[in-house]
């Protein structure tokens, strides 16, 4: 019994992915997540709460899994962008479900439990290695992570500069070496 609900709570949390990855929360239909998964919608509030709990969980477990998937590393910070890179390349449903909580609840999403200890990790490694004039100390560690940050999202799923699912093999090395390139410009203490 308890492997069928976790069978089922893994076929939820799939469907919901696509759904919110589609519709934002706001636009999510709980009925469509639950035909999707082959379930009964109560089983959804049984095991997540409600549409927002859900969503948290989702989030959660997509950016668990991009937290295993590219390690920080405050040595190799343009190595960092371009695996993060990489990453979002590989997961467009991820770049879309935090374009939609950044859209649907601004500011909230550094502020969930799992993103704000990794964002505080991060942000005290770039200190530190500024501090030891590893790093460029021109920006504050919170702009330089951010700017990183967008500069690996650069040409990923949803943005208006380019769409790499139309990008040949050719174009997606490039870009990917530009981010790196970029990156490497941005963090190489100067002098």
């Amino acid at each position: 019994m308890a492997r069928d609900a976790e069978a089922t709570k893994a076929r939820l949390l799939a469907a919901a992915t696509a759904e919110f990855a589609a519709y934002g929360i706001a636009g999510a239909r709980i009925d469509r997540i639950a035909a999707a998964a082959s379930a009964n919608k109560n089983l959804l509030y049984l095991y997540f709460g409600n549409k927002e709990q859900l969503f948290a969980t989702v989030l959660d477990t997509h950016i668990s899994a991009l937290l295993d998937a590219v390690p920080f590393d405050v040595t190799d910070l343009p190595g960092y962008a371009g695996r993060l890179y990489d990453f979002a390349l590989g997961h467009p449903d991820l770049v879309r479900l935090a374009r939609w909580y950044s859209l649907e609840q601004p500011g909230s999403l550094e502020s969930t439990p799992l993103a704000f200890s990794s964002t505080k990790a991060k942000l005290d490694a770039i200190t530190a290695a500024q501090s030891s004039g590893a790093v460029d100390d021109g920006l504050p560690a919170e702009h330089l992570l951010a700017l990183l940050l967008s500069i690996a999202m650069t040409w990923t799923e949803g943005t208006p500069e380019a769409s790499t699912a139309d990008a040949d093999a050719g174009t997606v090395a490039a870009r990917r070496h530009a981010v790196v390139v970029a990156a490497r410009r941005l963090v190489r203490p100067v002098g």
